[in-house]
Protein backbone atom coordinates (compact mmCIF):
# COMPACT_ATOMS: atom_id res chain seq x y z
CA UNK A 1 0.00 0.00 0.00
CA UNK A 2 1.23 3.42 -0.47
CA UNK A 3 2.37 5.91 2.00
CA UNK A 4 -0.19 8.46 2.65
CA UNK A 5 -0.39 11.63 1.24
CA UNK A 6 2.02 14.06 2.84
CA UNK A 7 1.54 18.07 4.11
CA UNK A 8 4.50 20.04 5.18
CA UNK A 9 4.00 21.90 8.15
CA UNK A 10 6.33 24.45 8.44
CA UNK A 11 6.86 27.03 10.95
CA UNK A 12 9.14 29.95 11.17
CA UNK A 13 11.57 32.00 13.40
CA UNK A 14 10.89 31.48 17.48
CA UNK A 15 8.19 28.76 17.25
CA UNK A 16 11.22 26.83 18.45
CA UNK A 17 9.75 28.54 21.94
CA UNK A 18 6.65 28.19 21.75
CA UNK A 19 5.46 27.95 25.37
CA UNK A 20 8.08 29.76 26.63
CA UNK A 21 8.18 32.72 24.64
CA UNK A 22 5.23 34.99 25.34
CA UNK A 23 3.16 32.11 27.11
CA UNK A 24 0.24 35.06 28.18
CA UNK A 25 -0.08 35.93 24.20
CA UNK A 26 0.39 32.27 22.82
CA UNK A 27 -0.26 30.35 25.52
CA UNK A 28 1.90 26.90 27.11
CA UNK A 29 1.78 24.44 24.21
CA UNK A 30 5.03 23.38 23.16
CA UNK A 31 6.29 23.34 19.19
CA UNK A 32 6.25 19.46 20.11
CA UNK A 33 2.51 19.60 21.56
CA UNK A 34 1.79 21.92 17.97
CA UNK A 35 3.56 18.32 15.97
CA UNK A 36 1.66 15.64 18.19
CA UNK A 37 -1.31 17.91 17.14
CA UNK A 38 -1.03 17.93 13.51
CA UNK A 39 0.34 14.10 13.46
CA UNK A 40 -2.91 12.98 14.54
CA UNK A 41 -5.21 15.60 12.64
CA UNK A 42 -3.75 14.58 9.85
CA UNK A 43 -3.72 10.82 10.49
CA UNK A 44 -8.21 11.08 11.31
CA UNK A 45 -8.17 12.77 7.56
CA UNK A 46 -5.81 9.69 5.56
CA UNK A 47 -2.84 12.02 5.61
CA UNK A 48 0.97 11.90 6.49
CA UNK A 49 3.16 14.93 8.10
CA UNK A 50 6.35 16.33 7.45
CA UNK A 51 6.82 18.75 10.48
CA UNK A 52 10.03 21.73 10.04
CA UNK A 53 11.09 24.22 11.92
CA UNK A 54 13.54 26.84 10.84
CA UNK A 55 15.01 30.22 11.96
CA UNK A 56 16.27 30.93 8.80
CA UNK A 57 14.92 32.18 5.80
CA UNK A 58 16.48 30.37 3.83
CA UNK A 59 15.88 26.63 5.10
CA UNK A 60 12.45 27.64 4.57
CA UNK A 61 11.86 28.82 1.23
CA UNK A 62 14.34 25.36 0.52
CA UNK A 63 12.00 23.50 2.15
CA UNK A 64 8.91 24.92 0.28
CA UNK A 65 11.35 24.17 -3.22
CA UNK A 66 11.32 20.66 -2.03
CA UNK A 67 7.79 20.22 -1.12
CA UNK A 68 6.98 21.74 -5.03
CA UNK A 69 6.97 17.61 -6.15
CA UNK A 70 6.94 15.69 -2.66
CA UNK A 71 3.94 17.54 -0.80
CA UNK A 72 -0.07 17.07 -1.53
CA UNK A 73 -0.30 20.59 0.66
CA UNK A 74 1.80 22.70 2.37
CA UNK A 75 0.68 24.32 6.02
CA UNK A 76 2.59 27.33 7.26
CA UNK A 77 3.23 29.55 10.16
CA UNK A 78 6.15 31.75 8.79
CA UNK A 79 6.07 33.73 11.90
CA UNK A 80 8.04 36.94 11.95
CA UNK A 81 8.90 36.21 7.94
CA UNK A 82 5.19 36.63 7.59
CA UNK A 83 5.31 40.49 7.37
CA UNK A 84 8.99 40.68 6.05
CA UNK A 85 9.62 37.99 3.36
CA UNK A 86 9.09 38.66 -0.20
CA UNK A 87 10.97 35.70 -1.01
CA UNK A 88 8.95 33.39 1.16
CA UNK A 89 6.17 34.55 -0.70
CA UNK A 90 7.43 34.40 -4.16
CA UNK A 91 8.74 31.29 -3.39
CA UNK A 92 5.01 29.93 -2.00
CA UNK A 93 3.51 31.20 -5.11
CA UNK A 94 5.24 28.80 -7.14
CA UNK A 95 3.38 25.71 -5.37
CA UNK A 96 0.40 24.51 -7.12
CA UNK A 97 -0.35 21.99 -4.26
CA UNK A 98 -3.02 23.81 -1.78
CA UNK A 99 -1.02 26.29 0.79
CA UNK A 100 -2.55 27.46 4.14
CA UNK A 101 -1.34 30.10 6.38
CA UNK A 102 -1.79 29.59 10.31
CA UNK A 103 -1.28 32.45 12.57
CA UNK A 104 -1.83 32.32 15.91
CA UNK A 105 -2.90 35.47 16.28
CA UNK A 106 -1.22 38.53 14.82
CA UNK A 107 -3.82 40.84 15.40
CA UNK A 108 -3.21 40.97 18.67
CA UNK A 109 0.02 42.10 18.10
CA UNK A 110 1.59 45.45 16.51
CA UNK A 111 0.36 46.97 13.60
CA UNK A 112 3.42 46.27 11.60
CA UNK A 113 2.67 42.57 11.94
CA UNK A 114 -1.13 42.94 10.50
CA UNK A 115 0.30 42.61 6.86
CA UNK A 116 1.05 39.10 5.56
CA UNK A 117 2.84 38.28 2.21
CA UNK A 118 2.28 34.74 2.89
CA UNK A 119 -1.71 35.42 2.79
CA UNK A 120 -0.82 36.63 -0.95
CA UNK A 121 0.47 32.93 -1.91
CA UNK A 122 -2.41 30.64 0.18
CA UNK A 123 -5.55 29.11 -0.08
CA UNK A 124 -6.59 30.61 2.94
CA UNK A 125 -5.07 32.05 6.64
CA UNK A 126 -6.30 30.75 9.67
CA UNK A 127 -5.36 33.09 12.28
CA UNK A 128 -6.44 34.11 16.12
CA UNK A 129 -7.40 30.31 16.80
CA UNK A 130 -4.01 30.08 18.76
CA UNK A 131 -2.33 26.26 18.05
CA UNK A 132 -6.18 25.05 17.56
CA UNK A 133 -5.28 26.75 13.69
CA UNK A 134 -3.16 24.12 12.92
CA UNK A 135 -6.04 21.58 13.44
CA UNK A 136 -8.16 24.02 11.36
CA UNK A 137 -5.58 24.23 8.85
CA UNK A 138 -5.45 20.52 8.09
CA UNK A 139 -9.07 19.86 8.07
CA UNK A 140 -9.30 22.71 5.48
CA UNK A 141 -6.55 21.08 3.39
CA UNK A 142 -8.02 17.71 3.97
CA UNK A 143 -11.20 19.50 2.21
CA UNK A 144 -9.23 21.13 -0.62
CA UNK A 145 -7.16 18.18 -1.30
CA UNK A 146 -10.47 15.96 -1.41
CA UNK A 147 -12.71 18.84 -3.73
CA UNK A 148 -9.25 18.53 -6.14
CA UNK A 149 -9.35 15.34 -6.39
CA UNK A 150 -13.61 15.08 -6.71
Amino acid sequence: MPPPPSVLVLNGPNLNLLGLREPGLYGSATLADVESLCRAVAARHGLGVDFRQSNHEGELIDAVHEARTGAAALVVNAAGYTHTSVALRDALATVDAPVVEVQLDIHRREPYRHRSYVAEAADAMICGAGVHGYALALTHVAHLLEKNTA
